[in-house]
C-alpha cells in the first residue's frame, strides 16, 4: 500500500523475521504477524459503519504507527486521514503521503512547534489541539514565520482526566483567539473520552459517553452562537464509536485498536453481552512465538518475553486453541506457558494476542503480513520510536 521497502540484501533471522514469498512456517520468532484477511475485514467494516452513521473516520495511527496500514485504512476503509500523538510521529505520516494529519495532543515546546509549523510544506493538512490560550500565540507565530497554516481544535476534557478544558466558556475563549490569529484556522473540537473505553459493560460505557456528548453539545452550541462553526467534532474509540457516531453531535470518529484488536479490548462486551472480539471485530495482530524449552513436563518456555510486548494491560492470550495451554508469566526473554497435557513440543509456534497493541507495536521494526500460509508483505513500523 505504501512505498515498498527495499529488502535487497536483507537476511531473514538477522535483518528481518521473514521475506515476502516465504512459507509462514519459516517465519523467525518472536515477531509481529498480521492476518491480512482479518485486517482487511476490520478496516472495511469500520469504514462501512462510519458511512452508515453519516460520520467521517480518522484512523488513530498512533496504534499501528505504520504508513502502509494507514494507506490501507484510506483505500479500503475510506478514512479521511490520521491522528497521531506526537509531532515526529505525525511527520512520518506526512512524509509517507498521508494528506490530512492531526496531532490530537498539545504541542508546547518551541522546537516542536517550529517543526509542526513546517509540516504543511510537505503538502499535508496539519491540525493540532489546544487547551491553553498562551499556546495560540506560539502556534500563530511559528505558522507566520514559515508562511504556513495550522488548523487548531480546542480540546475538551470530557472525562479522561488528561489534557483539555472543562467549560464551554474556556472553549469559546480559546476558539476566538484561534479564529483571530494570523496563520491559524479554527477547525473545531477534540473530545476523546479515553477513560471509559475499556469498561466491560456496554451500559457503563454508554453512561460515560452520554455525559461527554452533553458537554460537547453545549460547547458546540456556544460556539455557534458566536458564528464559529466546527468542521470537526472529533472523538470516539473502539469501545464507544457507536455512541459518538449516532449522537448527532460528533462528526468524526478516531478509532485505532479495532483494526488489530488486543486482549484488553477484546474482553469488553457489546450490547448483547458478547465479547467484541467474538463477532464485532477479529484478531488480526499476533506475536508469533516458538517453544524453545520443554524441560519440565507441565510447562513450555517460549521466546516471547517482556522485550517483545507490553503487559501494562495484562498478559497476552494464546490464540486459536481449546486446550489448557496458557501464557502464565514472562521475564525479559522468556514466556512461561502451561502445558499440563503435553500438547506442545520444542519449535512449535503459538500465536499470542497482546494485552495492549499500541505499545507492543512500538517495540517492533516490522509487520509480517500473512495470507494463505504465505508471507505476502513485510511492512515497516514506520513511526517506531518517534516520541518527540
Amino acid at each position: 500500500m505504501g512505498t515498498e521497502p527495499n529488502l535487497d540484501g536483507f537476511e531473514v533471522g538477522f535483518d528481518v523475521p521473514a521475506l515476502p514469498g516465504m512459507n509462514a512456517a519459516d517465519i523467525q520468532t518472536p515477531c509481529l504477524i498480521l492476518d491480512l484477511d482479518a485486517l482487511e475485514r476490520n478496516v472495511k467494516k469500520m469504514g462501512d459503519l462510519a458511512r452508515d452513521m453519516g460520520v467521517r473516520h480518522r484512523a488513530h495511527a498512533k496504534m499501528h504507527k505504520s504508513v502502509d496500514v494507514a494507506k490501507l485504512q484510506e483505500t479500503l476503509g475510506h478514512s479521511v486521514g490520521v491522528c497521531c500523538q506526537k509531532v515526529s510521529e505525525a511527520e512520518v505520516f506526512a512524509r509517507g503521503g498521508i494528506k490530512d494529519v492531526m496531532v490530537s495532543n498539545q504541542v508546547r515546546e518551541p522546537a516542536k512547534i517550529d517543526r509542526l509549523a513546517r509540516m504543511p510544506k510537505l503538502g499535508t493538512r496539519v491540525l493540532v489541539c489546544v487547551d491553553d490560550p498562551e499556546n495560540v500565540a506560539d502556534l500563530a507565530a511559528a505558522a507566520q514565520k514559515h508562511g504556513t497554516e495550522l488548523e487548531c481544535l480546542v480540546e475538551i476534557d470530557c472525562g479522561a482526566g488528561r489534557c483539555g478544558v472543562t467549560t464551554s466558556q474556556e472553549v469559546v475563549n480559546i476558539a476566538k483567539l484561534i479564529d483571530a490569529a494570523s496563520g491559524l484556522k479554527f477547525a473545531g473540537i477534540q473530545a476523546y473520552q479515553g477513560a471509559m473505553q475499556h469498561l466491560d459493560l456496554y451500559n457503563d460505557r454508554k453512561a460515560k459517553i452520554d455525559i461527554a456528548v452533553e458537554q460537547v453539545k453545549h460547547a458546540v452550541n456556544a460556539l455557534k452562537s458566536l458564528g464559529l462553526e466546527c468542521d470537526i467534532v472529533g472523538g470516539g474509540g473502539t469501545g464507544s464509536y457507536y455512541f459518538e457516531g449516532t449522537s448527532g453531535v460528533f462528526n468524526e470518529l478516531q478509532c485505532g485498536s479495532y483494526a488489530f484488536m488486543d486482549a484488553d479490548y477484546g474482553r469488553i462486551l457489546d450490547k448483547d453481552g458478547k465479547r467484541i472480539d467474538d463477532g464485532e471485530w477479529e484478531n488480526a495482530l499476533f506475536i508469533l512465538t516458538s517453544v524453545m524449552s520443554h524441560a519440565k513436563n507441565n510447562i513450555a518456555v517460549v521466546d516471547a518475553g517482556l522485550k517483545v510486548q507490553s503487559v501494562d494491560s495484562g498478559l497476552p492470550t494464546v490464540f486459536g486453541r481449546d486446550d489448557k495451554v496458557e501464557y502464565l508469566k514472562c521475564s525479559d526473554e522468556h514466556g512461561v506457558v502451561s502445558d499440563p497435557d503435553g500438547a506442545l513440543k520444542v519449535n512449535d509456534k503459538l500465536k499470542l494476542v497482546p494485552g495492549h497493541c499500541d505499545p507492543t507495536c512500538n517495540i517492533h521494526d516490522w509487520y509480517v503480513g500473512v495470507r494463505g500460509g504465505k508471507v505476502e508483505n513485510l511492512w515497516p513500523v514506520s513511526a517506531r520510536g518517534k516520541a518527540y
